[in-house]
């Protein structure tokens, strides 16, 4: 008789330092309040058109790209605990100093420097997971981390909107840079390095027996992959860029209310990602199965924003979102990793992170020009035929794969 799985088990077998790291990763996230109302304090704070908040949020994105690359270069170099440690605290003093900007050029420059030291951090702490997590337990590892984030992009913004109820929001920078400062603490003293100077050896002893020197870019199916996921990144950038001033104007919703719908997103993953995962790995069913069918569901989240003319519908769009997330984002990460040659997997995660990173760039600039000269609705449909696109990339991904090659599967055992 087979014993019954339940909604606990989905959290065991992790090692100490996977809890660390997700500990870490909450606080920071928690932390980071002022990301989900930066669109309506760069708009409403300091009167700048949309257009213009359409850069300030590209100069995030741009930052980001350069970060993501550095991140990964430095990784492979210096390992993941040096970068991990000076990003978090670097920034939780650019937070802080973020505050005392107030020129347009000037905001533009402190997102820049503040997005590229940031995501110094992604490529890093994903090489990190690996370390600390074995084949077999790695979705879920990097989905319990995801959790972590989630978790703490529910509760932040719940926060964030109780803290700038009265248009005051120089709390959410303080606080942002208190909990990068506690998150550095807690990673010095918590993880045990004797674990990466173990895994480091294990790596070195796989790059004498692989080929590192064969440039990512070869890997045809890997660059289609990276389309797939800067897609779905440009579609997921709406959640945060343009939906928060879309409920501002269309449903005359306060920062409070825009914190709550937002933390929605949080919630449902929080509940429900990890079942989903645990069940999906049970079925094995491919990975690029599932993107599709989370592609699937982005897509007609967008198109439910068309017709969302009361908050029903704008939650049910929230939750279609939500639920391509969720597949997508779980098994990307894996997918890349998995990929990646033994001492490259700091690039092939920066690689992975910059296709974001590019979105970012894209999703704001491009979706603001399009509301400011057309309507929301324009912009909606618009990301509509991009997730069709999406579905389709994912499509010819599928056809190319037979399987995922577990290349990585020796690393750590």
């Amino acid at each position: 008789m087979k014993k019954k799985i339940t909604y606990l088990d989905n959290f065991r077998g992790f090692t100490k330092e996977i809890w660390i790291l997700t500990l870490i990763t909450y606080i920071n996230r928690a932390g980071a309040m002022v990301m989900p109302f930066l669109s309506n304090y760069l708009h409403k704070g300091f009167s700048f058109t949309l257009q213009e908040v359409g850069w300030l949020m590209s100069s995030i994105g741009i930052g980001s790209f350069l970060g993501n690359w550095i991140g990964g270069k430095l990784t492979d170099k210096i390992g993941f605990y040096t970068v991990i440690l000076s990003s978090l605290l670097l920034v939780g003093f650019g937070f802080i100093s973020l505050m005392f900007l107030y020129d347009f050029i000037e905001i533009s420059i402190g997102l820049f420097v503040l997005t590229a030291i940031a995501d110094m951090y992604k490529p890093a702490v994903y090489v990190a997971i690996g370390c600390f997590s074995n084949f077999s337990n790695r979705t879920r590892s990097l989905t319990l981390i995801r959790l972590a984030t989630n978790l703490g992009m529910f509760t932040g913004p719940i926060i964030g909107g109780v803290l700038i109820a009265n248009n005051n929001y120089d709390p959410l920078f303080w606080i942002d840079g208190i909990s990068c400062v506690t998150a550095v603490i807690l990673f010095l003293f918590l993880i045990d390095e004797t674990k990466i100077d173990i895994y480091a050896k294990r790596v070195e002893q796989l790059k004498e027996t692989t080929n590192t020197k064969s440039s990512i870019f070869r890997d045809s199916n890997f660059v289609i992959f990276l389309l797939g996921s800067f897609i779905t990144a440009l579609l997921f950038f709406q959640l945060f860029t343009t939906l928060p001033v879309y409920n501002s104007s269309k449903f005359n919703f306060s920062e409070m209310q825009i914190g709550l719908l937002l933390s929605l997103n949080g919630l449902l993953i929080f509940l429900f990602e990890m079942p989903i995962i645990g069940y999906l790995e049970k079925t094995k069913i491919k990975n690029t199965k599932i993107f599709q069918i989370g592609s699937l569901f982005m897509t007609l989240g967008f198109l439910f924003l068309i017709f969302a003319n009361w908050i029903f519908l704008l939650m049910i769009s929230i939750l279609l979102i939500t639920l391509g997330q969720i597949l997508i984002f779980s098994f990307s990460n894996t997918f890349a990793f998995n990929k990646a040659t033994p001492g490259q997997e700091g690039r092939y995660m920066a690689l992975y992170s910059m296709s974001f990173s590019f979105a970012q760039i894209l999703s704001s600039k491009l979706s603001f020009s399009i509301i400011e000269n057309y309507s929301f609705n324009t912009n909606w449909i618009l990301m509509a035929l991009i997730g069709v696109l999406g579905i389709y990339i994912y499509f010819r991904l599928d056809k190319n794969l037979n399987q995922i090659p577990p290349i990585n599967q020796t690393i750590i055992s």
